[in-house]
């Protein structure tokens, strides 16, 4: 029964010696190089660049939005637990203006 066993792992060994899968290998690391960490340096730069200070849009109540059936467990009750008052407005509007 070994010699089944045996004869099946030399097949496996010899079959990874050589140059196996180094054209594969050369392919992904040219895409990396050339085609994704360029991809990625643009999209940050981009981001970077049109990063800033953008006016919130005017608060409109509208009825099916921000319902709460109850409190949250936390805080007084009305904020979200990620509560940023910049952004997010309570049911009755913003808190700064």
């Amino acid at each position: 029964m070994s010699q089944p066993l045996r004869s099946l792992s030399r097949g496996l060994a010899t079959a990874a010696k050589g140059d196996h899968g180094a054209a594969g290998a050369g392919t992904w690391r040219l895409l990396t190089f050339v085609l994704a960490l360029p991809s990625v340096a643009l999209c940050t730069l981009n981001s970077w660049l049109h990063a800033g200070h953008h006016e919130r849009p005017k608060f409109i109540p509208y009825h099916h939005l921000r319902i709460r059936t109850k409190p949250y467990s936390w805080g007084d009750g009305n904020h979200t637990l990620f509560h940023n008052p910049h952004v997010n407005p309570l049911p009755t509007g913003y808190e700064h203006p």
